[in-house]
């Protein structure tokens, strides 16, 4: 076996096709769009070039046929957010073989450790983290758009080679081809707190798209700043750009903000299930393919909505403000019944606020992601993304007395 790097588009061409032969048999697999996968790899329409690097190698096996491949990549912003210097890797994908793994492991993080890292995350996407993050352990169903999917043999090879546990992301379905979508007790507090003073909601429209997107910015800078020590501040670029590429699919109905007395203090975005038609174009956007996609949109293929992401300025957290919201969208499905399964994703298990609104709309855990680290220098301790954020939380309040 050979480790190549990907030099040219001969080689990134052959990164691509990997993943088309690696999952041809399997029916729970969706092929990304060539053009969305590329994109991830071109400074010129990934803005994470600008702060950070990127490395990808193949695996090549005694014929030059490709049998693995992985990226190694370090935003910088993200690195010095942490206690130690952190890159990630993502993009795995290898045949069966623990020592294909291992060698790609090791190219990636020998790669990394030379460009001063001291740990590692993986696998993980070279960009933001509200899609394609971290590796499916438990669920082997559908895959939904954005959500990461994976060989079951994979998580063996990260444990083994030294991978520990950094957080746990969980899916949660709910069917909602039923008139009682969520429980009574539910509704009754959602209709409570949506007719409390000050309180309005909107679901977005493109045609005040520039508004929408910044009070999205506003509400997420405000929910996330406090919450994560990698945390990075949005801008209205990286939502216009999410935007953009879904026009064609997204429901403008899918997304909901609420105010209080103006102000923006929540937002709850799905999306319609976008792999349920990109499963019938083998990664392809030609003129064909392209009308058999708007075809398939037509004829309400996209059954299936995901939760992408949400949240709740500080001073609303516990105030029942996302219960609201939910009621919002529940009338949104009672109108349009061929959405028939809600998937509410991912979660993180340090967020239990949010898992216990999962659990509170009666829907079931379906999938576990985890998320890895690996320590390069051995002598810096591990630590569970939760402990570090407890301790964040701490150090807060603690400097909030000393004032």
């Amino acid at each position: 076996m050979v480790i190549k790097e990907v030099v040219d588009k001969k080689d990134s061409k052959r990164f691509l096709e990997f993943h088309k032969w690696h999952y041809r048999n399997d029916p729970n697999w969706a092929c990304p769009l060539d053009s969305e996968f590329n994109a991830v790899f071109d400074p010129l329409k990934n803005r994470t070039f600008n702060h950070g690097i990127l490395k990808r190698w193949l695996l090549l096996d005694g014929n030059d046929k490709v049998i693995g491949r992985i990226a190694a990549f370090i935003d910088y912003n993200r690195s010095k957010a942490y206690r130690q210097t952190t890159g990630g890797l993502g993009f795995f994908e290898v045949i069966e073989d623990e020592k294909a793994a291992f060698m790609l492991f090791d190219t990636a993080i020998e790669w990394l450790k030379n460009q001063g890292m001291e740990a590692v995350d993986g696998p993980v996407t070279f960009g933001s983290n509200e899609s394609n993050w971290g590796l499916l352990v438990e669920g082997f169903v559908q895959q939904g758009y954005g959500m990461p999917y994976n060989k079951k043999y994979y998580s063996d090879y990260f444990e083994k080679y030294g991978f520990r546990n950094y957080f746990n992301q969980y899916s949660f379905h709910r069917d909602i081809a039923s008139v009682n979508v969520f429980p009574e007790r539910f509704m009754k507090i959602a209709e409570w707190v949506s007719r409390k003073p000050g309180y309005t909601f909107e679901h977005f429209s493109f045609k005040n798209a520039d508004k929408y997107v910044n009070d999205l910015v506003d509400i997420y800078n405000a929910t996330w700043s406090e919450f994560r020590e990698d945390f990075q501040p949005m801008v209205p670029a990286d939502f216009d750009d999410t935007l953009r590429k879904g026009k064609a699919f997204l429901d403008e109905e899918l997304i909901w903000f609420a105010y209080h007395n103006g102000e923006p203090v929540s937002f709850y975005i799905l999306f319609p299930d976008l792999n349920q038609i990109l499963k019938h174009l083998n990664g392809k956007l030609h003129l064909w393919n392209i009308i058999k996609f708007l075809y398939l949109k037509r004829k309400h293929t996209m059954t299936r909505m995901r939760a992408v992401v949400a949240g709740v300025k500080p001073a609303f957290r516990n105030s029942g403000i996302e219960s609201a919201i939910f009621k919002c969208l529940y009338h949104v499905f009672m109108k349009k019944r061929y959405y028939k399964e809600l998937e509410l994703s991912w979660v993180g298990d340090f967020n239990q606020p949010m898992l216990s609104v999962y659990k509170a709309v009666g829907a079931e855990q379906a999938k576990r992601h985890v998320t890895y680290r690996y320590m390069i220098n051995k002598e810096l301790e591990f630590a569970r993304l939760e402990d570090e954020m407890k301790e964040l939380v701490g150090a807060k309040e603690e400097k909030s007395e000393n004032k």
